[in-house]
């Protein structure tokens, strides 16, 4: 397994964990939209990581076969 799928993996699993500890289900003061808010941001952020990671590998397998060229 790749470090990206682990990495997006682990994070996927800290979301749903926070998720269910964080249910405001059984409170009435608090507020649906907030909750689903917070849930839909940070797992927009993962994806950025995620495509931010991939296309790092993708410069690093790059920038190493022009190094290993040139030699």
């Amino acid at each position: 397994m790749k470090k990206v799928n682990i990495t997006t993996l682990a994070l996927s699993l800290y979301l749903i964990v926070m998720s269910v500890i964080g249910w405001p289900g059984n409170d009435p003061n608090r507020s649906f939209t907030n909750y689903f808010l917070v849930i839909g941001v940070t797992l927009v952020v993962i994806i950025l990581l995620r495509f931010l990671q991939i296309k790092r590998m993708k410069m690093r397998n790059k920038w190493k076969d022009e190094n290993d060229q040139s030699k």
